[in-house]
């Protein structure tokens, strides 16, 4: 649905985007992450026709968004960081202002009842959106995103400024739209990106450092897969049994947090999956699971871990690329060298 192949953006003698590649499939919902100044919403903002690149391609199920901009356009819905509304117009009268300056073939009326009733908005179709509450004005803005039914929707901290509740309504909204659409989702908040994307593409310093779901990036940056288990009952006795569970590899109780409980330290053998054991083995004694947590890193540790690296080789070091890259710059001297014999030996044949 997506392909981007050599990416870059020059502003004067600045380089806001080196190199970038990545594709997005058909119906992906991808996170796209960076401090600020990283260069996404430069990327995002050429993906939308927005602005121009200095090189590379970019094309939007298969049309080039610059030789082809107009049909490239049509599949795309883009919800910025701050919605263009426009505050004097009653929302649905906005709506149908996007519709025709869309160029919709879709039937008006009941087009824009659909959007207003999937966004939730029907209830305010006839206020005008300056007496709007903040999270009404995000919906409307990004129910402009979905006028003309877009195959792809980029959507640019769309839960920003919202409160907590707000927020998870935009997020439940988001995972139900992405059923029906490729989705680019930029935000800060790491935690609404690891629970609603399948992938993340993370950008710093112009240059994408990693392109991978959350689960394969904490692996690469951390071997640790231990698990934090509360159990209620004996210390003694819950130690005893999970050092006994096939697949563990070390226990050690890390002593009592909550009273008639404790909680243990549980190391599993390389690539073992041991939740289901641990669990299996607390019931057949008799015992309650109160809480089971993960040691693996989150996503905003990845984040940090990553971002924090100091360059772009730094980075891909931490997350084992780097013998690749090394083989890969060797393979290609070789060639070089190859070449250079070749033609040498040319030369001396005439």
């Amino acid at each position: 649905m997506i392909e981007v192949k050599g990416l870059s953006k020059r502003y004067g003698t600045h380089l806001a985007v080196s190199d970038a590649n990545f594709s997005i499939k058909k119906g992906e919902v991808i996170g796209f992450l960076g401090p600020n100044g990283a260069g996404k919403s430069t990327i995002m903002n050429i993906l939308t026709g927005y602005l121009s690149l200095t090189q590379g391609q970019v094309s939007i199920d298969g049309f080039d968004i610059m030789e082809n901009p107009e049909e490239a356009k049509k599949r795309i819905g883009y919800l910025p960081e701050i919605p263009p509304l426009y505050i004097d117009m009653k929302v649905k009268e906005y709506l149908y202002f996007i519709y025709d300056l869309k160029k919709v073939k879709f039937p008006k009326k009941a087009h824009i009842d659909e959007i207003m009733k999937l966004i939730k908005i029907d209830n305010v179709a006839n206020r005008l959106i300056k007496n709007l509450s903040k999270g009404y004005r995000q919906r409307v803005g990004l129910a402009q995103a979905l006028v003309g039914n877009p195959d792809v929707l980029i959507l640019d901290e769309p839960t920003v400024g919202l409160d907590p509740k707000q927020i998870i309504e935009i997020r439940n909204l988001i995972s139900r739209l992405g059923k029906n659409h490729t989705i680019i989702l930029s935000s800060h908040i790491l935690s609404e990106i690891q629970a609603v994307c399948e992938r993340v593409i993370i950008i710093n310093q112009g240059r994408i450092i990693a392109d991978d779901n959350a689960d394969n990036l904490s692996n690469r940056l951390s071997n640790d897969c231990s698990i934090v288990a509360r159990i209620d009952g004996s210390e003694k006795e819950t130690l005893a049994a999970l050092k006994g569970v096939k697949g563990v590899k070390n226990v050690m109780s890390l002593g009592c947090k909550e009273q008639g409980s404790f909680d243990f330290l549980i190391e599993p053998n390389d690539d073992v999956d041991i939740r289901k054991a641990v669990f299996e083995c607390a019931v057949s004694k008799g015992k309650t699971i109160l809480s089971l947590t993960s040691n693996k890193l989150s996503l905003e540790q990845v984040f940090l871990r990553l971002t924090e690296a100091g360059s772009y080789e730094e980075a891909r070091k931490l997350l084992g690329f780097e013998d690749q890259e090394t083989v890969e710059e060797n393979m290609e001297e070789t060639v070089e060298e190859t070449s250079e014999v070749s033609q040498t030996e040319v030369k001396e044949e005439e």
